[in-house]
């Protein structure tokens, strides 16, 4: 019987939520006239070390957004060709059969029943036969693989989450940078339309307008997804 481990999936939501209160509350300190842990900066000499740190995290955000979608792919295609590996087994004296993921399931619902011996032997092996054909599918496109290399780069995304959210920004590109973070990581899990990626992405709009007027030969973090937004809200009408 089917059992669903969500524990990774909702430790990530959690973490992401958690993350858009707390980063928030670091973005307002480059704007304090007396800010004492860095002076912001105006020239070049120096780069601003959040501007770094982002950049860091968006190389591996980018790579984890693809190794999501490939795995993503992957899947869909054993899915097709293999389907999940499973097994059926209709229980004596019922007409519903009843279906089964793992050989602990079977088991469970088996116990040590004598009548129930040769009907648990039969569904193990036909589980194990389903479970070959997906595994030499799986060996053959990389999707176990793909799979793992996803779960390794968003480990790493989610260092350089907290390391870009404890660096002081000095510049208004860095203070672009925790938004532009903040509006992916947010987006990832929560649906955008909702609070508060609206207003990170009028927050981050306006901050942008102003910075390239102040910094324009700076590149400035974020100002790709004005035009992504508008290209799939065309898509989408």
């Amino acid at each position: 019987m089917a059992d669903s481990d969500h524990s990774t999936t909702l430790s990530f939501v959690t973490r992401r939520r958690l993350l858009i209160g707390t980063t928030l509350t670091t973005l307002a300190w480059p704007f304090q006239a007396r800010a004492q842990t860095a002076e912001p900066q105006t020239g070049h000499d120096n780069p601003d070390p959040a501007l770094l740190a982002w950049q860091s995290w968006k190389t591996v955000a980018l790579r984890t957004e693809a190794l999501c979608h490939k795995q993503q792919h992957l899947e869909t295609k054993l899915v097709r060709e293999i389907g999940f590996p499973r097994t059926t087994l209709r229980m004596p004296g019922s007409s519903e059969a009843l279906e089964f993921f793992s050989p602990e399931d079977i088991e469970a619902v088996c116990g040590s029943a004598p009548e129930m011996a040769d009907l648990c032997t039969k569904a193990k092996a036909e589980l194990a036969e389903h479970q070959a054909r997906w595994d030499a599918i799986d060996e053959q496109i990389g999707y176990s693989a793909t799979k793992q290399a996803e779960v390794e780069a968003g480990e790493r995304e989610q260092e350089l989450v907290d390391a870009l959210t404890a660096t002081p920004a000095t510049s208004l590109a860095g203070v672009a940078g925790k938004l532009d973070m903040i509006f992916h990581e947010g987006s990832i899990w929560e649906d955008d339309t909702e609070f508060p990626q609206p207003q990170i992405r009028s927050a981050l709009r306006d901050l942008i307008r102003i910075a390239e007027t102040m910094e324009p030969n700076v590149l400035m973090p974020g100002s790709d997804r004005e035009t992504s937004h508008a290209r799939r809200a065309a898509s989408e009408a």
